[in-house]
């Protein structure tokens, strides 16, 4: 899996991309486990636990989303396209192929 590890030896990257790949590594981890507990809410059959799983899940929903915003700011190109396509109305590919002309 790509998030365990670097690809290329650390010290031939820059601090920046160290720390874009901690953010990135992080949501996509945050993002596992907000659907495994999702997942496991779904199969639970004791009501408290189920709540408990799914509290779990929308924690998860906030360090995820903490991470996302933080490679925001930090990464101009993904702001750019965070920008162009969330909260946007309609078609999510009807709305690349406008954009693109």
């Amino acid at each position: 899996m790509s998030s365990e590890g670097l690809h290329v030896p650390r010290e031939r990257l820059r601090r920046e991309t160290l720390n874009l790949h901690y953010a990135i590594t992080s949501l996509i981890e945050e993002l596992e486990a907000v659907d495994w507990y999702r997942q496991r809410a779904d199969d639970c059959d004791d009501p408290a636990l189920k709540a408990i799983l799914l509290h779990n899940a929308r924690e998860e929903i906030e360090h995820g989303s903490m991470a996302l915003e933080w490679i925001r700011r930090n990464d101009a190109e993904f702001a750019s396209h965070l920008k162009e396509y969330l909260f946007s109305k309609g078609s999510i590919t009807g709305h690349e192929e406008a954009a693109k002309g």
